[in-house]
C-alpha cells in the first residue's frame, strides 16, 4: 500500500474474499449468501465491494433503498438484489431495474400488486418480511393467513423467499430472546408453505447469527458487518480483516505554549508546552463531534494522537507532544490494526456507525491485491 498524500478511503477487495470465505467456511455446502452492500457498501464503495461478491460468486445482494441497486444494475451488476426497504414511488424503477422487494405490510403488498398489475408482470419475484420481535419492519405472526389470501393465486408474484430479522444475536446474554425469535419464524414458515402451498428461501441469520446459531441458517444467510471485517465481538474480529482504512496526512505542525487554547471555543487549554498536528479531515468527512476533546485518536508512527478540543468541519489537531513527526507524514484514523470498532467506542457508539458515515468527498481507492 502506498503512502497516503491526501485523505483517503483505501477499500481491500484482497480482505472482502478473506471475509467472505471465512463466513462461508460457517455455513453448509448448499446455503446460499446474500451480501448486504447497502449505505455505500457500509461506507465503502458499493460498486466495487459488489462487483467482487459477484466475482466471488455470491448468491443474492441486499440493498435498503431502489435507487442503490439501480446503481449497482447500471455498474453491470447481474445477480438477483433484495431491496430492503422499498417504497411505493419507487416501485416502477423497481421493475425496470430487476430488482426484488421486501413486502413488509398489507399497504406495501397492495401497492406493489397494484403496480404489478400495471406493468404487466408474471411470477415476479418478491420477499415477505415477517417481524419476530425487533419491532422496526415486517407483517406479524398472526397475519400469516390473510397474507397467504391475498398473495395466493396472484399471477403477477411469485414469493421466492420468507425472512425476518435477529435484534441481538450478538449478544449471549439475549440467547433467551433470540431462540424465540427463531421458534416465531419456524412457526411462521411452517403455516406460510401449508398456506401457500409452495416452500419459498428461508433466511434469518445476519453476521452474528452466522456465528452463534448455525442451527437456525436455513436456505441462506445475511451478512453485511462481517463482510466488511467486523464481527461484533473480539474473538472474531481476529479472524476477519477490514476492508476500509481511511487514512490522511499532517497539514501542519503547531508549538502550543503553556496556557494557550485550541481550536474551536476554546476547548482544549495547554497544562504546559505541547506540539499539536493539523489534520484534514473533520465532521464533514465522517470523524463527528464526539469524537472530540480527547475521545478520539489517529496513529502516526504507530503511536496513538488524541485529538484536542473540538473537531472542525474540515480538521482535527491532534496531540503529537510524544512523537516524533512532520508535515506530510501519515496518519492512519482507522484500519488495519487501529480497529474502527474501538476507535468508534472510544466515543459511545459502534463501528457501523463510523464506517457508514464517512463522507462521499473522502476519496475511494480499490485495492485488489
Amino acid at each position: 500500500m502506498s503512502k497516503a498524500k491526501e485523505t483517503v478511503l483505501e477499500i481491500d477487495l484482497g480482505a472482502l474474499a478473506h471475509n467472505y470465505a471465512y463466513l462461508k467456511a460457517k455455513l453448509k455446502p448448499d446455503t446460499k449468501f446474500m451480501g448486504v452492500v447497502k449505505a455505500f457498501a457500509y461506507g465503502s464503495d458499493s460498486v466495487a465491494i459488489a462487483k467482487k461478491l459477484q466475482d466471488l460468486g455470491v448468491d443474492y445482494l441486499a440493498v435498503a433503498y431502489v435507487k442503490e441497486g439501480v446503481v449497482l444494475r447500471k455498474a453491470g451488476i447481474t445477480v438477483p438484489i433484495l431491496v430492503l426497504h422499498p417504497l411505493p414511488a419507487s416501485f416502477k424503477k423497481l421493475i425496470k431495474h430487476d430488482l426484488e422487494p421486501s413486502i413488509y405490510s398489507e399497504k406495501i403488498l397492495l401497492d406493489f400488486l397494484r403496480a404489478a398489475e400495471e406493468q404487466g408482470l408474471g411470477n415476479y419475484p418478491v420477499h415477505l418480511k415477517f417481524n419476530t420481535g425487533l419491532n422496526r419492519l415486517g407483517f406479524r405472526e398472526d397475519e400469516v393467513e390473510h397474507v397467504c389470501n391475498l398473495v395466493k393465486g396472484r399471477k403477477e408474484i411469485r414469493v421466492e423467499s420468507v425472512f425476518s430479522h435477529l435484534a441481538a444475536s450478538e449478544d449471549l446474554n439475549e440467547a433467551f430472546f433470540t431462540k424465540s425469535q427463531i421458534a416465531a419464524y419456524e412457526r411462521i414458515t411452517g403455516m406460510l408453505d401449508k398456506g401457500l402451498g409452495s416452500k419459498p428461501l428461508r433466511h434469518l441469520l445476519n453476521t452474528s447469527g452466522i456465528i452463534n446459531y448455525p442451527m437456525a441458517q436455513y436456505d441462506m444467510v445475511r451478512s453485511g458487518i462481517g463482510l466488511y471485517g467486523y464481527g461484533n465481538e473480539a474473538a472474531i474480529d481476529k479472524e476477519l480483516r477490514p476492508v476500509a482504512r481511511l487514512k490522511t496526512i499532517i497539514s501542519q505542525i503547531n508549538r502550543i505554549p503553556a496556557g494557550e487554547t485550541v481550536g474551536y471555543n476554546r476547548k482544549f487549554t495547554s497544562q504546559g508546552p505541547i506540539v499539536s498536528a493539523t489534520l484534514p479531515v473533520g465532521h464533514a468527512d465522517g470523524i463527528g463531534r464526539p469524537y472530540g476533546k480527547g475521545k478520539g485518536y489517529v496513529v502516526i508512527n504507530e503511536k496513538r494522537a488524541y485529538i484536542l478540543g473540538n473537531v472542525c468541519m474540515d480538521m482535527i489537531m491532534v496531540d503529537v507532544t510524544d512523537i516524533d513527526c512532520k508535515a506530510g507524514d501519515e496518519v492512519i484514523v482507522f484500519g488495519g490494526e487501529s480497529s474502527a470498532e474501538t476507535l468508534a467506542n472510544h466515543a459511545g457508539t459502534i463501528s457501523y456507525e463510523l464506517l457508514t458515515g464517512i463522507s462521499q468527498r473522502v476519496k475511494r481507492v480499490v485495492l485488489d491485491e
